[in-house]
């Protein structure tokens, strides 16, 4: 294992072959000129990663309007042995949207399928295709008056396929489960060109193998999702945000349990936030502010949800759950949101911490998860095992605690080496996800494996279960031309 590099790219040209030249002809027709760029400079944007770990170079980029357009364009990669990089919002984490350095392969944009097919608001369902914003789906429902509850920091440029691809989390998983849990049906094209239909809108059906869970969390490495039935539920009527200072991690879990319970299991979000994140946010965001005068080790924010219109009860219980636990010591200090903008502000100290953390300096991230109840030894546990690799080290352990995904961080020393640090990043990751699987965890939550993450899985995964996903994948994808070097 080898932590990732900037990677450079050769000056050599790829030279395809007769057939391959064949099959981009043969796909730019099939595109049309709206459907295709070769220019290396007009493609950048596509073959270079969020975090620029990352940047390839590829022979086209495919940009069908139409699921039979992407059925064309991958019956001739498959014929001809090009390899396809699918692709969506192209803001992966760990390089599984973006092509290899050496330009043979292609990328397969979904970005211009981006229509909204149907909205069934008495089945609480949407059919989308894969190329639409996840921003827009959720605007988009809200006009049914319904609820599309998947939300993450890059909801304003993420697609829904890319996110069923590696099957995203986000914030409010606690509630409604993560993108897997909110899909009834895909439409798939497998590398042969062949298309499946599966976009069943039914809550049941027990007829044989639940196909779309092969697609989901696949990362394009067995076909490629070009459309999906999604679930919707009620509109929320009001929610309650509060940011408290807590005890510690400890309380953070009991605090988390008897909201649920005494809020008739309503609460959406249950994000914790060590004070080093808000350090990090004020100091390098000028437009946010800590709601609260004294500093504390440890915060947590919470929400409650209605559905009701006019439930003035939500108040009073979400005040005397919070009420109860600062009685009993769990809460030392709160800041009530009074309105939406002050609900805002308060989700900004959350929302910025990642872009504060770029700001500071050099990070090695792990997006990980353990059982909640876990949560609390796993924190101490695992800032244990970094302290022993650099007791300078600074630990940024964020996350949805509400489900037991936490972004735990390991920020460069302030003053630090930062070469010596990064030099590090092999034994840092070891340190974190030992202690994670050691805890029953995951290495990767909610951002996939990609690239950056391949070798840890197979470090770390069940040799059965690797054998099982490479039956499968030689099973699917014979001749290998999906995303190939990713995951596995």
């Amino acid at each position: 294992m080898s932590a990732p590099r900037t990677t450079a790219l050769s000056d050599a040209p790829y030279v395809p072959s007769p057939e391959e030249s064949d099959a981009i002809a043969r796909m730019k027709e099939l595109l049309g000129p709206k459907g295709w760029i070769d220019n290396p400079a007009d493609m950048e944007g596509n073959l270079i990663e969020d975090r620029g770990i990352y940047h390839g170079r590829a022979q086209l980029v495919a940009k069908p309007a139409t699921t039979e357009e992407v059925s064309g364009v991958l019956k001739l990669c498959n014929e001809a042995g090009i390899p396809v990089v699918p692709q969506g919002g192209n803001t992966s984490l760990c390089g599984g949207s973006v092509p290899f350095e050496e330009g043979n392969e292609i990328v397969l944009s979904l970005s211009r399928m981006n229509k909204v097919r149907s909205i069934d608001p008495l089945n609480f369902t949407m059919t989308v295709e894969a190329g639409c914003v996840l921003q827009t789906l959720q605007e988009e429902a809200a006009k049914a008056d319904r609820y599309f509850p998947l939300s993450l920091a890059a909801e304003g440029s993420c697609m829904i396929g890319g996110n069923l691809g590696t099957n995203a989390g986000g914030t409010n998983v606690l509630r409604y489960g993560n993108a897997r849990e909110l899909t009834l049906g895909i439409e798939v094209v497998l590398p042969d060109g062949r298309i499946w239909n599966g976009l069943g809108s039914l809550r049941k059906d027990n007829t044989g193998y639940d196909l779309k869970h092969l697609f989901i969390g696949s990362e394009g490495t067995l076909g490629v999702i070009t459309a999906t039935v999604l679930k919707l539920f009620p509109k929320p009527r009001d929610i309650r945000t509060a940011f408290c200072a807590i005890r510690d991690v400890d309380a953070a879990l009991e605090l988390l349990q008897r909201a649920r319970a005494e809020s008739g299991d309503s609460v959406e979000t249950f994000e914790l936030i060590p004070r080093l994140v808000i350090d990090l946010v004020l100091k390098h965001m000028p437009d946010c502010e800590d709601p609260l005068e004294t500093r504390y080790d440890m915060y947590t924010l919470i929400e409650l949800v209605t559905t009701r219109d006019n439930d003035d009860g939500i108040e009073e219980r979400f005040e005397g759950i919070l009420g109860q636990a600062m009685e009993d010591g769990l809460i030392l200090d709160a800041a009530l949101a009074q309105n939406e903008h002050q609900r805002q502000e308060l989700w900004k100290l959350r929302e910025n911490a990642s872009e504060s953390q770029k700001i500071e300096g050099a990070s090695i991230k792990h997006d990980v998860s353990v059982p909640v109840a876990s949560v609390p030894t796993f924190y101490a546990a695992a800032a244990e095992a970094v302290h022993k690799v650099d007791p300078e080290a600074r630990i940024v352990a964020f996350g949805h605690m509400g489900d037991g995904n936490l972004h735990y961080n390991v920020q460069e020393p302030e003053g630090g080496d930062t070469k010596a640090f990064v030099g590090n990043w092999d034994a840092y990751n070891r340190a974190v996800h030992d202690v994670v699987v050691s805890f029953g965890g995951s290495i990767s939550a909610e951002h996939g494996i990609g690239r950056l993450k391949r070798e840890e899985l197979a470090h770390y995964k069940d040799p059965v279960a690797l054998d099982l996903m490479r039956t499968l994948k030689a099973a699917i994808d014979p001749k290998g031309i999906m995303n190939p070097g990713k995951v596995i």
